[in-house]
């Protein structure tokens, strides 16, 4: 019986990580007004015939807060990255010197700012909701346990150790949406 309690909280500790990285990779996604290669991730780029993802076809880097630099590995690919980039809907306009392309990244607007942290919110809010899905599904399954022998004690300790980790990762879900906030309203 121990051993299946541990393998349902370790299942609920990986469903909830989990969603902690989730969340990382789509909050770095969101611009916040300096020059992020993040932003790019989720481009795909026709490379002869086949999509294939930027960071690929290219080497990206920031040359200064405000400035993203993709330099294509062929020159033939220039094309296909701008119109991937323009396609994106980002509200990014790349220009190439037929070498480089730089894309420019403009300041936010305050209203674009608050925009944007609801959109960290709903992200955050998300998240929350995969975590407390870990949970319930971790309680049923000790629930079941129960009813096949497990001792009452054993099964409120379990719970316990399940809500220890929801609180643990709701806690760090909220730091981490504090940081991103804070980073998008910094002008």
């Amino acid at each position: 019986m121990q051993e299946d309690i541990d393998l349902i909280i370790e299942v609920a500790e990986e469903h909830m990580q989990k969603a902690v990285e989730h969340l990382e990779k789509e909050l770095g996604m969101i611009r916040a007004g300096k020059a992020n290669p993040k932003i790019l991730d989720g481009i795909l780029v026709d490379y002869y015939g086949s999509m294939t993802p930027l960071n690929q076809v290219s080497s990206i880097s920031t040359p200064d807060p405000r400035t993203i630099a993709i330099q294509p590995w062929e020159k033939t690919t220039i094309e296909p990255i701008e119109k991937a980039i323009m396609a994106a809907n980002l509200g990014l306009n790349p220009d190439n010197n037929g070498d480089t392309i730089r894309i420019n990244v403009p300041p936010l607007t305050e209203e674009r700012r608050q925009d944007l942290v609801k959109q960290v919110k709903k992200e955050g809010e998300d998240a929350r909701i995969g975590i407390r899905s870990a949970r319930r599904t971790s309680n049923e399954e000790l629930k079941k346990l129960k009813d096949n022998g497990l001792s009452e004690d054993l099964e409120k300790d379990a719970e316990a150790e399940v809500q220890k980790l929801t609180d643990k990762y709701v806690n760090l879900i909220s730091d981490i949406l504090t940081k991103k906030e804070a980073d998008i309203m910094t002008v």
